[in-house]
């Protein structure tokens, strides 16, 4: 029987342990375990039954969200990984090992037909698979990845509306106190995703420039305009002491509490509500930013990196450009 070499499997494992207790990032704790562990073959302790010969799903399933967790990934992503490969599992009634590019076929057809789900649910679904069979394989737990040979699924990306300039007055004369104005008015100027917003710290601002923690634990700067500052700068004024921007109750000093994401999208959908006003949510402020900022003349790059997108073509599915959008810029930039 071959010796594994489990070095990269221990070496995740420490990293994890040591995390908590030191104030170091993840890779920087692994690249010195590499350093130290060289020259070492570390392998599993031998037992009379090996977990090879029955169902080790549980345990690739656990070493892989451990990797995931290593780069940094975020809680709600390491989630995500985890429900949608262990309903994968449940559903092909096989082990991991096991799995060919037809039973991965198979089981997204059956989520489009019997779950209804949509093609961009399945091509999120796939990109989980993917990931996850294309670590195994590099790991060479498995001889060859399945998901190689399943065809991307093809996805409508359909541009989404943002708020009309009416929209955002009716919606910022429907604001009921200075917290739901500093709300409405730091999505707006920043374009920041509602959970980056339930982040910010208050040593996060400096002046108008705020640090924001995004996706993948990359963080950014964005920028707060006249009416958001004079917002927030009201809020606080009568707020409870918090290390947070957005503190979950401003009677009680909670300091390092923060308000949840699902607190933010009631509150905006109370307002959307009463200004009568459909589908008011977070991200659609988010949307209206990036649209507004590219109406007035920003780049198309810049507005990506403001708003944290690693590709182009995510930042165009969120604007909104109207034919006048485009007769104006064509009269402003072809001569």
């Amino acid at each position: 029987m071959d010796v594994i070499d489990k070095r990269e499997e221990m070496i995740n494992e420490l990293a994890m342990y040591m995390m908590p207790r030191l104030s170091i990032n993840a890779p920087d704790i692994k690249n010195d375990l590499y350093i130290l562990l060289n020259g070492y073959e570390i392998t599993n302790r031998s037992t009379e039954i090996t977990v090879a010969q029955g169902n080790d799903n549980d345990e690739l399933l656990r070493r892989f969200l451990i990797a995931k967790t290593v780069k940094n990934c975020t809680d709600r992503t390491i989630g995500y990984y985890a429900g949608r490969i262990t309903e994968f599992g449940r559903k092909t009634q096989k082990r991991y090992r096991d799995i060919t590019a037809d039973d991965i076929r198979l089981y997204l057809a059956l989520r489009k037909r019997s779950d209804g789900v949509s093609n961009t649910t399945i091509g999120n679904e796939l990109r989980v698979l993917r990931s996850f069979y294309g670590w195994l394989a590099r790991e060479d737990l498995i001889p060859t990845n399945p998901t190689v040979k399943v065809e991307t699924i093809r996805q409508v990306k359909r541009k989404k509306k943002a708020f009309t300039d009416m929209e955002i007055e009716k919606i910022r004369s429907n604001c009921q106190d200075d917290r739901e104005r500093a709300i409405i008015e730091t999505l707006l100027s920043t374009g920041c995703r509602v959970s980056e917003l339930c982040g910010i710290k208050m040593s996060d601002i400096s002046g108008d420039k705020v640090l924001v923690h995004g996706k993948g634990q990359k963080d950014r700067y964005v920028y707060l305009n006249a009416k958001a500052m004079m917002a927030i700068h009201k809020y606080l004024e009568n707020r409870a002491i918090s290390d947070y921007l957005m503190a979950p109750d401003r009677r009680i000093a909670v300091h390092d509490k923060k308000v949840s994401a699902g607190t933010i999208e009631k509150t905006v959908r109370e307002i959307g509500k009463r200004a009568g006003i459909e589908k008011c949510h977070p991200h659609k402020f988010r949307r209206t930013c990036a649209t507004m900022a590219l109406r007035h003349g920003m780049p198309i790059e810049q507005v990506s990196k403001m708003l944290g997108h690693e590709e182009l073509t995510t930042t165009q599915i969120y604007l909104e450009l109207t034919e006048d959008d485009l007769a104006a810029a064509h009269k402003k930039y072809v001569v």
